[in-house]
């Protein structure tokens, strides 16, 4: 760490882990339901338990890229935060607005959670992942604007690098794209059509420019390579993610209305989206294969690579699946997405959030660049652990998805088991998930730990 004002990172950090482990806990919470209805109700119903563990997701994912920045930009800019005051503010006003909107999620009817933040006044809520109250959007907004100007400072008064600037551009184009959020158009087709430019933009656009300068950032720092080629490596990436990525949104224009053409588009170009992916890939494998130091931070390197390969299985190979209109038409909303859904979005953000965390953490926490042996052997089984039970759970949704478009949608409609029944036939699939769920959190808590385990960087010693 070479800058004070790096350490505001650190409260950021440590929230989104810990919304993180509340997103597993409602996920096995609901994994549960999926098999026996009952369970917890009417405590937590389902609809609850699943708004509950996809806004965790979001907004876990939303503190980890806030950190990275601001443990990032000052670096990456060579001088001090413009201002780590208002990196504090806002995080308290973004944590309480957090905390506050899934307590009223789990302890106030939907609908008088609405009426209680006046809904009425702005309609934006009753959305799938965009359910917060529209008082809650609003803050996010402010969050947003301030902590673009807290880094967009920064890095006026800095040194530019392609690192930061994609950084930020990434940063902007989040904010921007979820202004969407509040236009809620009575017609169904419309609202269908830009709820997208939220969702798919962020995920499949956007946000994987801040996936990119994060892993950039952290390869430059562990690899010794030269900065130069890196960032050639990154335009070349960033480039195919921004061109498929936006016309890749078609794939998901295919049956809500929308003119036919994106039927053409959404598959040509979601054809196209697995190859930056495979291209990040190449790259973090290459980069750590031309490395020019053994960093003794050995799990950060581990993540990094883990989040090339990943992602490219994850958002490419499950998303190019069942991408294609034809294709598309058997698999809508079966628990192929859910397959494809889990895997992408561990693969490509949660791993590379986890990947900044693990690398900056030591320093944050004064450790050196990196903790002791025994911590990173913890937190390499923490790795694993995760990492091959997010495959199974990854597998065994997709079983499931195949054994539902078999029995469900492709034979005559006299012969098709309707939704209920075909869920019956799969809920050993069901049970398979919930267990590998489980090997998932055993995985976390192994993370956790190694921040527990005591010492400094050895690396004198791994390097004997």
């Amino acid at each position: 760490m070479k800058f004070a004002s790096q350490s505001v990172a650190k409260p950021y950090f440590m929230f989104a882990l810990a919304l993180f482990a509340g997103q597993i806990l409602f996920g096995l919470i609901m994994g549960l339901q999926y098999v026996v209805g009952d369970f917890l109700f009417p405590a937590i119903p389902f609809n609850v338990a699943r708004m509950v563990h996809t806004n965790l997701l979001i907004v876990w994912l939303l503190f980890g890229f806030m950190g990275a920045a601001y443990y990032l930009i000052p670096e990456e800019a060579d001088t001090e935060l413009y201002s780590p005051k208002l990196a504090w503010i806002l995080f308290w006003v973004f944590a309480a607005a957090g905390t506050l909107t899934i307590l009223g999620y789990l302890l106030v009817p939907y609908a008088g959670l609405a009426h209680m933040t006046g809904n009425d006044l702005l309609p934006t809520m009753g959305r799938e992942f965009l359910e917060q109250p529209t008082i809650t959007k609003i803050g996010i907004v402010v969050v947003a604007l301030g902590f673009l100007f807290n880094i967009g400072m920064t890095v006026l008064k800095g040194r530019k690098t392609v690192i930061n600037t994609i950084l930020i551009t990434g940063l902007i184009g989040l904010a921007v794209m979820f202004l969407f959020s509040f236009y809620n158009p009575s017609n169904l087709i419309l609202d269908k059509y830009f709820w997208w430019w939220v969702v798919h933009l962020w995920v499949e656009g956007v946000w994987e420019l801040i996936m990119g300068s994060i892993l950039a950032f952290v390869l430059i720092k562990t690899t010794g390579v030269d900065r130069e080629v890196i960032e050639k490596w990154l335009y070349v990436i960033i480039g195919m993610a921004l061109i498929t990525g936006i016309l890749g949104t078609g794939h998901h224009y295919y049956w809500i209305g929308a003119p036919e053409y994106w039927q053409w588009v959404g598959s040509i170009f979601s054809a196209f989206e697995p190859l930056p992916f495979f291209a990040m890939t190449l790259f973090a494998f290459n980069m750590v294969n031309r490395r020019r130091r053994e960093h003794p931070n050995r799990a950060a390197m581990l993540w990094a690579m883990g989040t090339g390969v990943m992602a490219f299985l994850g958002a490419g190979v499950w998303g190019f699946l069942h991408t294609l209109a034809p294709v598309n038409y058997y698999t809508h909303g079966t628990q192929i997405t859910a397959a494809h859904g889990h895997m992408a979005f561990y693969g490509a953000y949660a791993m590379i959030v986890l990947t900044i965390i693990s690398y900056a953490m030591p320093q944050l926490r004064g450790q050196g660049e990196a903790t002791s042996r025994k911590a990173q052997v913890v937190e390499m089984w923490g790795f694993w652990l995760m990492t091959i039970s997010m495959v199974f759970i990854t597998l065994f949704l997709t079983g499931a998805g195949i054994l539902q478009v078999w029995l469900q949608r492709l034979p005559e409609s006299s012969a098709a088991l309707n939704f209920m029944a075909a869920q019956d036939q799969v809920a050993i699939f069901y049970w398979l998930r919930e267990i590998t769920g489980v090997v998932f959190l055993i995985g976390l808590i192994c993370y956790f730990t190694s921040f527990a385990i005591k010492g400094k960087d050895d690396s004198a010693e791994q390097n004997a």
